[in-house]
């Protein structure tokens, strides 16, 4: 399915998309050339905004949970991407370790899971799962709607204490798909024999939003240098707000300072282009995923007239942890739907290649509103037809495959920002 775009076919989008498209070359060879300074997250995925006035980038994700959600046709593409990450590591390689999330009763997540042992397996790998629940005594079987069934297994540190494996499985390489949010769990530190990927330190018990997007301004602002165009265009502009308790009224005054703040650079730069819409801003923990403690903000006054059913959903994030550290972002309003729905995309990476997509839709949310919520459906993005490859010739805005190449571009942006923030914030940094 390609959908209709109903972004406006003139104005800054439309000058974005022809000049990265004029630049293809120079823009490939600067990723190639970044690629050798930085090593990629093993997998990613990006959550992408489409304003029409502007393409960016509004979440990273450093274990990614939605391929299942992505095109069949893509996997050949994804096993050649997964095989260029574990000859980084592991060259030789024979086993390795899944750790997924403890949502056993959650059957899309586990399709995610049987599609990415599908991957894995395919590049020559035996795969097998491995849970930190402390509950686990004994293997147990998932059977999942498709017919098929997935296996959960103990952990269990070797003799030594220096390598983590299963009952009779010995594996080269440890991988997350659990983003380590409650902490880091004993069990899978100081494994001396072994990659433990993606690093822990990408877990949100150490991993902060807004040390990302400060990589990410680093990032864009060098690539807009590259294309000719304002890092704007690319970028949310957003702040850090920390020490914040919402269960008590006054603590969001400073907050309420720092949100007036950044929505009068936002007037700014919609004066600057014209822009007619109303300016907003996300206020979102600083950690954490699923799309909690997220609230959209149009002025610094409705802080001080939050209800206690408003402050207690921004003050509690996934597993019911406390939020008391949020960032500040610019919101990106995303003018594409499907069947009027409104929709963002969502891209996926291995290693430094896009393997696939999709539109994350919510018939029920505004172009104003996070869409990462219940309700939300996927639409695999049209990759799938294309490989993404884009069509030099055809004017900006009437070819589907050259939007979805600038959302790649934009997602791989987000992946060396990702690749810079894991760099800055390694408690190991003598390993680069």
């Amino acid at each position: 399915m390609v959908p209709h775009l109903v972004t406006a076919l003139n104005g800054p989008l439309l000058d974005l998309e022809k000049k990265i498209l004029g630049a293809t070359p120079a823009i490939e060879r600067w990723f190639r050339m970044e690629w050798q300074e930085h090593t990629p997250p093993f997998y990613c995925s990006v959550d992408l905004r489409n304003a029409g006035f502007k393409l960016a980038p509004v979440d990273t994700n450093l274990f990614p949970g939605g391929f299942n959600n992505l095109s069949p046709e893509m996997l050949p593409l994804a096993v050649q991407a997964a095989m260029a990450a574990i000859e980084k590591y592991c060259p030789d390689a024979k086993n390795l370790l899944l750790i997924p999330e403890h949502h056993t009763h959650n059957t899309f997540y586990l399709q995610n899971i049987a599609r990415l042992m599908q991957i894995f397996r395919q590049t020559g790998l035996n795969v097998r799962l491995g849970s930190l629940s402390d509950d686990l005594k004994k293997p147990r079987d998932i059977d999942l709607p498709d017919g098929s069934k997935i296996t959960l297994e103990p952990l269990e540190r070797s003799k030594n204490g220096r390598r983590l494996g299963l009952k009779n499985f010995d594996p080269c390489t440890v991988l997350l798909n659990n983003d380590l949010s409650v902490g880091i769990p004993s069990v899978l530190e100081n494994l001396h024999e072994q990659n433990v990927l993606p690093p822990l330190h990408a877990g949100w018990a150490v991993r902060r939003k807004s040390n990302h997007f400060a990589a990410y301004d680093e990032v864009v602002k060098k690539f807009a240098k590259l294309v000719d165009v304002d890092p704007w265009m690319l970028n949310p502009l957003f702040l850090k707000c920390g020490e914040i308790n919402f269960q008590q009224e006054d603590s969001t005054d400073g907050l309420a300072d720092n949100v007036s703040s950044l929505l009068a650079k936002i007037r700014k730069k919609y004066k600057e282009y014209g822009i007619k819409e109303q300016p907003f801003v996300i206020v979102k923990a600083n950690a954490g995923t699923y799309g909690m403690g997220i609230v959209t903000v149009k002025d610094a006054s409705e802080l001080k007239e939050f209800n206690r059913k408003q402050r207690n959903n921004i003050a509690v994030g996934k597993e019911g942890l406390e939020v008391s550290e949020v960032i500040i972002q610019e919101g990106v309003h995303s003018f594409e739907r499907i069947n009027e729905a409104v929709a963002e995309p969502v891209v996926y990476m291995i290693d430094r290649y896009v393997v696939g997509g999709f539109y994350r839709v919510h018939a029920d949310r505004d172009v104003n509103e996070n869409l990462n919520a219940p309700g939300a459906h996927f639409v695999p993005l049209a990759f799938a037809q294309q490989h993404a490859l884009p069509d030099l010739q055809a004017k900006p805005g009437t070819v589907a495959p050259n939007r979805f190449y600038m959302y790649g571009v934009v997602a791989r942006l987000a992946l060396l920002a990702a690749s810079l923030e894991m760099e800055k914030t390694d408690p190991n940094p003598e390993v680069y």
